[in-house]
C-alpha cells in the first residue's frame, strides 16, 4: 500500500455540482485528492482551471452502478495513493417518475442502482482497511428529499430516504472501530442537478458555500447533518404534520421532469 505524506479524499460524481465544490474545499484544506468520475475529461478540465497539481490529484474513470468497476477504483487508490482518510460517496442521479409508465420502472431501478447500490460499493474497499488502521470518515450524500415523497419524486425520495437508513445501519456496525459515517442532506443547492427544477427551492445555496459547511461536518465527524439548517427546520416541520395535511400542501406542486421529457 502506497504511503502519502498528506491526508487523502476519495470523492464519486467529482466532475460537477456538490462533488466538485467538494473537491475543491478538500483540496485547499491541504487534502491529496482521488476523484472518479463517468466524465473523466470534465475533471481534468477543472484541475486545470484550478491550478491543481497533477501529483496532488488522481482521476479515476468509472460508473459506480458498476459494483465490480468502482470496487477496482477503490483497490487501485489503496494501492496507488494510500488508504484515503475520507471517502464521499456523492455520486447520484434525480429524475422523476411515474409509476404508471413501464419504462419508468427502469428508472426506478438505475436510481436505485446508482444513489444506493453504488454508494455502497462506493464504501465497499475501504471498510475493512479503515476499521483495521482505526480510523477515517465515510460521507453519504443524502438529501432532505428522504424525508417525506413527494409527488413525481419516488425514485428520488425513495433512494435518498435509503441513504439515510443505510448509513445509519453502517454508523452502527462501525462504531467501535474508530471509523466515522457522516450522513449529510443537501435541501436545494445551485447545480445541473436542481437548474431545470420546475418548482420553488427555498433557501437555494451555492455549491461553495455548501461544500465549506459539509467539510467542517466531515472533519468533526458529525453523524447527521441537514445544510442549509433552514431546510433542517422545514424537514423536521414536514415530519411532523399529518399526513391529511401534508397531502393537501403538496397537491399541485411541480414535479421533477421525466425522462422521456428531456
Amino acid at each position: 500500500m502506497a504511503a502519502h505524506p498528506r491526508p487523502l479524499a476519495f470523492i464519486t460524481g467529482a466532475s460537477s455540482g456538490i462533488g466538485q465544490a467538494l473537491a475543491g474545499r478538500f483540496h485547499d484544506a491541504g487534502y491529496d485528492l482521488a476523484l472518479v468520475a463517468r466524465r473523466t475529461g470534465e475533471i481534468a478540465t477543472w484541475m486545470v482551471a484550478r491550478g491543481i497539481a497533477a501529483d496532488r490529484c488522481a482521476i479515476y474513470g468509472a460508473d459506480v452502478a458498476q459494483i465490480d468497476a468502482i470496487a477496482a477504483v477503490g483497490a487501485r487508490c489503496i494501492a496507488e495513493q494510500g488508504l484515503p482518510d475520507v471517502v464521499i460517496a456523492n455520486a447520484g442521479i434525480s429524475v422523476g417518475i411515474d409509476t404508471a409508465d413501464r419504462g419508468d420502472l427502469d428508472v426506478l431501478a438505475q436510481t436505485f442502482a446508482i444513489n444506493n447500490v453504488g454508494l455502497a460499493a462506493t464504501f465497499h474497499p475501504f471498510v475493512a482497511a479503515m476499521a483495521a488502521r482505526g480510523s477515517g470518515r465515510l460521507v453519504g450524500i443524502g438529501s432532505v428529499a428522504a424525508i417525506r415523497g413527494l409527488p413525481g419524486h419516488g425514485a428520488y425520495c425513495a433512494s435518498k430516504a435509503g441513504v439515510v437508513a443505510y448509513c445509519e445501519s453502517l454508523r452502527g456496525e462501525l462504531r467501535a472501530s474508530g471509523v466515522k459515517v457522516v450522513t449529510i442532506c443537501p435541501g436545494y443547492i445551485d447545480t445541473p442537478l436542481t437548474q431545470d427544477n420546475r418548482y420553488g427551492m427555498p433557501f437555494l445555496m451555492r455549491a461553495d458555500d455548501f461544500a465549506e459547511q459539509a467539510f467542517r461536518t466531515i472533519e468533526a465527524g458529525r453523524s447527521y447533518r441537514v445544510i442549509p439548517w433552514q431546510m433542517g427546520v422545514v424537514a423536521k416541520l414536514m415530519r411532523l404534520l399529518p399526513n391529511a395535511v401534508f397531502d393537501r400542501a403538496v397537491q399541485g406542486r411541480g414535479r421533477k421532469k421525466r425522462r422521456d421529457e428531456g
